[in-house]
């Protein structure tokens, strides 16, 4: 659908070897776009990277060192950074009266200052980009309170000021700063939050899924190639006019 629009156009992807980062990387690979593909885990980065003649990175992103070694061995590989999704996040869930202050450390530093730490770590090659790209993986948790996950909802709307500062500041330039908000998707991520709920409430994993899957309104999950092409869609040079938009993709939940 989208041609060859992005084509050479180097793309780096945190987070990219499941879930939403992977279906990014194959509607930009789609695209035309070089990807760099960072992750902790190796091994499913590999798997989507050589899908696509991709570059896979290892990096944790809480490690601000190696964030920018990674990029260089991005830049190494493909060139300057043109596009970048930054997609890497965790969740976790407690009552707020449990919550520990590990696991609210925890989620900041994964969701919030990873997320800084990419976006200024990339933000010299974006600015020299003829259509540079930011587009930062949000969720539903940035523009609503969220029971039994007070640290993610923080995080998340966290994310969402970030996103529309730097939009603000970067707004005369040819970088375009944006977010997409998904409701609950059919994602890695979503089976690990089923099998808490399960292991909190004493519920079935079919149960389990089943309430998660009913908080979004459309009565099912969302599509991460739905998401990817969201995604992929911000990053095209006719998406020059999007510019601190934080797209909401749920189903209809927040109609």
């Amino acid at each position: 659908m989208m041609g060859s629009r992005l084509e050479g156009r180097h793309a780096l992807i945190t987070g990219g070897g499941t879930g939403i980062g992977a279906a990014a990387a194959a509607l930009l690979a789609g695209a035309g776009a070089k990807l760099s593909l960072l992750g902790r885990r190796i091994e499913p980065l590999q798997a989507v990277a050589e899908s696509y003649s991709g570059t896979s990175i290892q990096c944790d992103v809480t490690d601000s060192r190696r964030i920018v070694a990674a990029y260089e061995e991005a830049r190494a590989a493909n060139g300057p950074i043109e596009l970048l999704v930054v997609n890497a996040g965790i969740a976790e869930s407690a009552p707020f009266h449990k919550m520990t202050r590990d696991s609210w450390d925890r989620i900041v530093a994964v969701n919030l200052t990873a997320a800084f730490d990419c976006a200024q770590a990339a933000i010299g090659d974006l600015l020299e980009s003829e259509n540079g790209r930011l587009v930062f993986v949000a969720s539903v948790a940035s523009l609503r309170g969220v029971p039994y996950a007070a640290h993610y909802a923080a995080s998340k709307h966290g994310l969402l000021g970030l996103m529309r500062s730097l939009a603000a500041e970067y707004a005369k330039t040819n970088l375009t700063v944006n977010a997409v908000c998904p409701g609950y998707v059919d994602t890695p991520m979503t089976d690990q939050s089923v099998a808490r709920v399960s292991e909190i409430t004493g519920r079935s994993e079919e149960q389990s899924r089943g309430a998660i899957t009913a908080m979004n309104a459309s009565g099912r999950l969302v599509d991460p190639e739905a998401i990817g092409n969201v995604i992929a869609t911000l990053c095209l040079p006719l998406s020059r006019d999007i510019n601190g938009a934080a797209i909401t993709i749920d189903g209809g939940t927040s109609a």
